[in-house]
């Protein structure tokens, strides 16, 4: 399966590619309330492990994902 187009404008991310595609190989997007949490997400572990949880929100600008669309 292809991998989706991620675009990333943070240059100077370690996965931030030319083109403003992201290189990584899993993303995690995060509501803004849990902007400050460090996962401390270290190489080789479960990749966002200590992430999973749900949240929910109304509107995008409650998150740092810009395609964000509320589920119908």
């Amino acid at each position: 399966m292809a991998k989706p187009v991620v675009k990333c404008n943070v240059a100077n991310c370690t996965y931030w590619g030319d083109g403003n595609h992201c290189q990584a190989d899993s993303i995690l997007v995060e509501i803004d309330a849990h902007a400050n949490i460090d996962f401390s997400m270290e190489a080789g572990e479960e990749p966002y492990g200590k992430a999973e949880h749900k949240d929910k929100v109304d509107h995008r600008v409650e998150t740092c994902c810009h395609t964000f669309r509320p589920k119908i």
